[in-house]
């Protein structure tokens, strides 16, 4: 399984997503995150799905860019793009991996700025090269393992909070899910891309780095527990006095 988040503020793009790779028994660690960087022209794909076609379709794309990119003027353009090269792998690969038991599977989260873009944009790419947009409603997309980390981000996050802020927010959910699955887990890949600065930003961070941030929110969970105003809980602990029909 993966961790991929990316989240949109009004002031640019979070990403954070794991590296590590399960396959049966074994684990091994690779990066998650495909970033380009040109003038007026920068975006990132994070993906969750069979390796084997992430970096098929990869490939594929990175040479259209290469041949075509004055094409893309406008970031759902390139999702547009790279949808039909995951669609190509399909066409190649599918009938084959499904023979051996395995399914086609590829979830894409791409978020960038290009040069007629009016602000960085987030992209939800499925398996079959359709796609939704993340907005401020609901300003935050995770591929992957998602559920240990939404309570986190739903009870947290809005858009019109600070990158920082998003990126505190970004780690506790990673943290969430990592110390509930154990096929989640250091080291983190994080991207950040601000409004108009058409460069996106790439750090690694390994556990020995981040474990003190863990620590302190899980500390200040307990504190947080023992203060909370739950007096009327207490009634939990007395019986009632019996019913008639108790009797």
């Amino acid at each position: 399984m993966t961790f991929c988040l990316g989240i949109k503020t009004q002031f640019g793009l979070i990403g954070l997503s794991d590296t590590r790779i399960t396959s049966g028994t074994e684990t091994t660690t690779s990066k998650k995150v495909f970033v380009v960087n040109k003038e007026k022209h920068s975006f990132f794909i994070m993906t969750s799905g069979l390796r084997s076609v992430r970096d098929k379709a990869i490939t594929y794309f990175t040479e259209v860019i290469e041949q075509q990119d004055d094409n893309f003027n406008k970031l759902y353009k390139a999702v547009n793009e790279f949808g039909s090269q995951i669609r190509r792998v399909a066409r190649e690969d599918k009938e084959a991996l499904e023979e051996s038991g395995m399914t086609f599977n590829l979830h894409s989260i791409i978020g960038g700025q290009l040069q007629e873009d009016d602000e960085p944009r987030l992209y939800l790419l499925y398996p079959q090269g359709n796609w939704i947009e993340i907005r401020k409603g609901t300003p935050f997309v995770i591929i992957g393992n998602s559920g240990f980390g939404n309570p986190v981000l739903r009870r947290s996050l809005s858009y019109e909070e600070s990158l920082d802020f998003a990126m505190k927010t970004a780690f506790l959910a990673f943290d969430a899910t990592r110390i509930s699955v154990n096929d989640v887990d250091f080291p983190i890949d994080t991207v950040i891309l601000e409004n108009d600065q058409f460069h996106v930003v790439e750090r690694r961070f390994e556990l020995d780095e981040l474990i003190h941030i863990s620590n302190f929110w899980n500390n200040r969970l307990k504190e947080s527990i023992n203060d909370l105003p739950a007096e009327i809980l207490q009634k939990a602990f007395v019986d009632q006095e019996p019913h008639s029909n108790d009797l």
